[in-house]
């Protein structure tokens, strides 16, 4: 099994989990859910490309190579194969790159595409009669009931700033450039308790201690099955249970249900990622994201931070009818809104959604998909212009990375935020991570004076939330290293009140 490496970008977290002293963010739970579907006899090894590194050894150890990821992974996943190929062993690919791109791969051997549950089985019972064929596909969605737990014997869980597990899939809302549910469905299909229990004691009995990410399309798809069965079950799961705090994604409605953010709070998470994507009515509109509609988006956020849940936000620009004004007013409204982990990127077109399909059609389509929404690029022509496109990003990620912007809003996130009913235990490398940033951020980094305001800052009015103004630091550099790195937008020490594109 082999996963392919992840570039630099936001989401990959590379220079805060030097801090932390671990190799990657999250474990390849797709590979690991696959490998529980192959024979218990087959032997198998698992490289993570993202943790280490791959031998011509281990690639003459195997008899098939496994390999599966996302579109961000398309390069190292093509060097892997060509690697395979030059050695002659035989490489069955899957999961959403190979499934929205299987003419891009004519090298792979066998494509085991869609969910792996309905296709996996097809393939290994053509192989054990010696007949495999190069495509599988399904059609329909598979009952997760019948998914087995992640075969996590085959990670060192402890080279992982997370674990991850997974609840349900699809989303009910029909955003028109997110491709969740033409892999995934528009129905929320669910695990049941008794596997998500199953899945969580065994994560535990391993040791560990810290996050896991619920990598959920839409955690609250099915609000009255979480609010009857699954919630309830976590909050007893974690009667006698020390550390393991959650996080996952959610719908922007999450704030309009009091009761769903007390009982997830109750049952131990304190980060949920939401899609905000525009302040602007017109562009939500266009872009069918319903949900955000009609509500005042500050006052949402603001609701969900005061449950308890720290809110990280997804933005877009490059929408139809964004106006050239658009660019302040996203950092505006992430200044305002206390959302630290802004995620802001251009608009692409995945392949397989209908954004996709109507810019096809209107030949403005212009690339391959990179999968990556930070990497300055898009593959579209944006009504707009590129050049006034490309500016306008650049600025917003100048300004809103800039320490004093950053840092400022860092207090307010915790003025609101309610501290966490569930805490994580201090350990070496917690106490080594709240040491070392002390030293890179608070004596040699260009932020210090930002730092060391925000620590006494919180030390004085929010001393429960030391770890997250820390955490929050160090996630800050990471953005900023990332931005120097790949726009050479140097750290800003001052804030324009407004700019011009």
């Amino acid at each position: 099994m082999i996963y392919p490496k992840f570039p630099e970008t936001f989401w990959s977290f590379t220079y805060a989990l030097s801090f932390v002293g671990k190799k990657a963010a999250f474990p390849p739970l797709g590979l690991l859910t696959v490998a529980a579907l192959l024979p218990e006899d087959w032997p198998k090894r698992l490289v993570d490309l993202n943790v280490n590194s791959l031998s011509d050894k281990d690639l003459a150890w195997a008899d098939m190579v496994f390999i599966g990821g996302m579109a961000v992974q398309r390069a190292s996943a093509r060097a892997v194969i060509a690697r395979c190929k030059a050695m002659s062993v035989t490489v069955v690919a899957g999961g959403p790159l190979f499934t929205s791109e299987p003419d891009d791969f004519p090298d792979v051997d066998h494509l085991v595409l869609d969910e792996a549950e309905l296709t996996l089985p097809r393939f290994l019972a053509d192989l054990e009669r010696k007949k495999p064929k190069r495509i599988y596909r399904s059609e329909g969605f598979c009952d997760m009931s019948m998914t087995p737990v992640p075969l996590w014997s085959l990670v060192k869980m402890k080279r992982y700033a997370a674990m991850s597990l997974q609840f349900s899939r699809g989303c009910p809302f029909n955003c028109e450039f997110c491709n969740v549910t033409a892999l995934f469905g528009h129905r929320p299909r669910i695990k049941t308790p008794e596997q998500i229990i199953a899945e969580l004691d065994g994560i535990y009995r391993s040791g560990w201690r810290n996050s896991i990410f619920f990598v959920d399309d839409n955690f609250i798809g099915n609000t009255a099955y979480l609010k009857a069965c699954l919630l309830p079950a976590l909050i007893d799961w974690h009667k006698d249970k020390k550390g393991c705090v959650f996080f996952t994604e959610a719908s922007i409605n999450l704030a309009d249900d009091p009761e769903l953010l007390s009982m997830m709070v109750k049952a131990g998470f304190d980060t949920v990622f939401i899609g905000i994507e525009s302040p602007d009515e017109v562009c939500l509109t266009e872009c069918h994201k319903s949900q955000n509609k009609n509500r005042n988006l500050l006052e949402s956020v603001s609701v969900i931070h005061r449950s308890g849940l720290q809110v990280m936000g997804g933005f877009i620009v490059g929408f139809d009818n964004d106006k050239p004004s658009i660019f302040q007013r996203q950092i505006d409204f992430i200044q305002k809104s206390g959302i630290v982990t802004a995620m802001v990127g251009m608009l692409q077109a995945p392949p397989g959604t209908r954004l996709f399909d109507r810019l096809q059609r209107e030949s403005r389509v212009t690339q391959t998909f990179s999968g990556d929404n930070v990497d300055g690029s898009t593959n579209i022509i944006p009504k707009m212009g590129m050049e006034r496109l490309s500016n306008g990003y650049r600025a917003i990620l100048k300004q809103i990375y800039s320490p004093k912007n950053y840092y400022q809003r860092v207090i307010t996130l915790l003025k609101e935020l309610k501290p966490p009913e569930i805490n994580q235990p201090l350990n070496v490398q917690r106490f080594l991570s709240m040491f070392r940033s002390g030293i890179r951020l608070g004596v040699l980094g260009k932020e210090r004076f930002h730092y060391w305001k925000l620590l006494f800052w919180a030390l004085l009015h929010k001393p429960k939330l030391m770890p997250v103004a820390i955490t929050l630091s160090i996630y800050g550099y990471h953005y900023r290293r990332i931005c120097e790195r790949h726009f050479n937008l140097k750290p800003m020490h001052g804030f324009k009140t407004r700019i011009t594109v």
